[in-house]
């Protein structure tokens, strides 16, 4: 089975988020949605809403799976047997980024990351925008999938 992990915390899910997602299943027998946690972050949803907020947008796709993990994400990836991590790249900043930590993570336990490009359509989208929009009342509707935008 070729089952891939798609890391982030997802504070909150965006439409870039649910568009590598939507076109991850095609690729992958599996993707795993791993919710990252960080103790030294502050988050704005809780994890509990993160997890509704993935598992409501994709209630109808068997393919998807969501978990939670403390620590590398290479060692979850080798707890829950994913051979790939599955990145989105929405300019060169994240290019340079992510590839530094594929290198890495290559290095460290074999495993390989995909990247996709995200669709030009979403490619502004982050979920740090979406929180600054919220946090000043904006209409984050246009960024959000349906599931975050019933909270």
């Amino acid at each position: 089975m070729k089952r891939a992990l798609f890391p982030g915390s997802f504070d909150p899910l965006t439409l870039g988020h649910f568009d590598i997602i939507k076109r991850g299943v095609q690729l992958f027998d599996e993707v795993i949605i791993a919710i990252g946690i960080n103790a030294d972050k502050n988050y704005m949803f809780s994890l509990e809403e993160r997890q509704k907020f993935i598992k409501d947008a994709f209630k109808d796709e068997p393919k998807v799976k969501v978990a939670t993990y403390k620590g590398m994400t290479i060692d979850f990836c080798k707890e829950v047997d994913a051979k790939f991590i599955l990145r989105g790249l929405r300019n060169p900043a994240d290019f340079e980024f992510e590839k530094a930590i594929a290198h890495t993570n290559r290095e460290l336990s074999k495993i390989e990351t995909v990247f996709l490009l995200t669709a030009a359509s979403t490619s502004y989208i982050s979920s740090s925008i979406v929180r600054d929009v919220i946090r000043n009342n904006g209409d984050y509707t246009v960024l959000v999938p349906k599931s975050v935008r019933a909270k």
